[in-house]
């Protein structure tokens, strides 16, 4: 039975917070099929995302056709700032929180969970610029300025825009082993050393 990764996509989502675990999750699934999953770009319909900087992306599944996740990504970037009040979006990453068994974000993808209350008395973070924003929407988190990403288990935070990259090697790593991990980053050629 093929589990599944969803990561979801709207108007303004930062290009790399979807696209960087894309990348990494579909080399896994893709060079792996017996590892059993498969990675989802969903939205609330099946026209074309427009990303905050131009970048169109054509997801594969709308949200309320879309499979049982064992996995969901919730990328940041200026759409984020909508989703924090929408109250059917807080209402449905309640539901999701409720029939998914790991919750992921990236950047300020944690905002929309802080506000839908599903970080309350954890280790989180996000993006850089808004850590504040994290603290104030809940004060009971945990907030982690320093971290690349945060594994509370069956949440996991990271921090802004590449760091989504390392959150989903990591994903790779708890869901099929370091190994396969490792295989994926190599297969990507990951190896951050930056020039600057």
């Amino acid at each position: 039975m093929t589990r599944h990764i969803g990561i979801l996509l709207f108007d303004d989502v930062e290009e790399l917070d979807a696209v960087g675990p894309w990348e990494v999750l579909s080399w896994w699934t893709r060079a792996n099929p017996e590892d059993g999953y498969d990675v989802l770009m969903m939205a609330d319909s099946l026209d074309p995302v427009t990303c905050a900087k131009g970048m169109r992306i054509l997801p594969d599944v709308r949200v309320d056709a879309a499979p049982p996740l064992e996995v969901l990504i919730y990328p940041g970037g200026r759409g984020t700032r909508r989703h924090l009040v929408d109250e059917a979006r807080i209402e449905w990453v309640r539901a999701q929180r409720a029939a998914v068994p790991l919750m992921t974000s990236v950047c300020t993808g944690s905002l929309v969970y802080a506000a839908a209350g599903i970080l309350g008395n954890r280790p989180a973070t996000t993006h850089w610029g808004s850590l504040d924003r994290l603290g104030e929407l809940d004060p009971s988190i945990e907030v982690r300025p320093d971290d690349r990403f945060v594994d509370d288990g069956d949440v996991i935070t990271s921090a802004g825009v590449s760091a989504g990259i390392d959150m989903a090697l990591h994903l790779v790593a708890r869901l099929a082993g370091v190994e396969r991990a490792r295989e994926v980053r190599r297969g990507i050629q990951y190896d951050p050393q930056p020039p600057v």
